[in-house]
């Protein structure tokens, strides 16, 4: 589940609870997590509605100045469901990546993951190809890393995302670098090696 910036500011300062999506069925579950941008929100409650249940109040809580505006802002078809959260805190994964003194078992550990998510990938691996080519330019996009690999850019950002997962990148403004942890993995003799060997 996606929030538009201005959202992801007004659930920041707390003004912004609320949240409305038409689904074929719901992508978040009440009891649930999810990791934004500005924190890790906690979902309680998500609520099958009809548009005309909808109030000027909810509408607000939704970040939108009017019902009218929240209707043009959703899908045509599907359910509508309210989803109903609050930030429980940061991002685990701004300190993670931060977490740069790694010792043999952190990279023993880093590299199992890797591996784990080169084997269960839909075109073989692609850990350390993905990884170097952020190493090599700060602030290349996907767009540029797809055309580069010959494959679809959502897939690859979905990719990219289970590496920032980890720790090892962060996104810019505009495109990926290595986070202090990425670099600091691939610091280590071996991961250069292999990365250097495969670019």
């Amino acid at each position: 589940m996606l929030f538009k910036q201005a959202t992801l500011d007004g659930i920041a300062a707390g003004k912004v609870r609320l949240a409305f999506r038409r689904w074929t069925r719901p992508a978040v579950r009440a009891g649930g997590t999810l990791t934004t941008a500005i924190g890790v929100l906690a979902i309680e409650a998500v609520d099958a509605i009809e548009f005309a249940d909808l109030t000027d109040e909810q509408a607000v809580l939704a970040g939108f100045a009017s019902i009218e505006a929240l209707r043009r802002d959703l899908r045509p078809e599907g359910q509508l469901y309210r989803i109903a959260f609050h930030r429980m805190g940061d991002d685990p994964r701004i300190a993670l990546r931060d977490a740069a003194a790694l010792d043999e078992a952190d990279v023993r550990a880093l590299r199992a993951a890797l591996a784990r998510l080169d084997r269960s990938h839909r075109a073989g691996p692609w850990t350390t190809v993905v990884l170097g080519l952020i190493a090599g330019q700060d602030g290349i996009t996907a767009a540029e890393i797809a055309a580069r690999l010959g494959c679809e850019k959502l897939a690859l950002k979905a990719d990219i995302r289970k590496l920032k997962a980890l720790g090892l990148t962060e996104s810019l403004q505009v495109g990926y670098r290595l986070s202090p942890r990425g670099r600091a993995l691939l610091d280590w003799p071996e991961a250069v090696e292999k990365i250097v060997g495969e670019r």
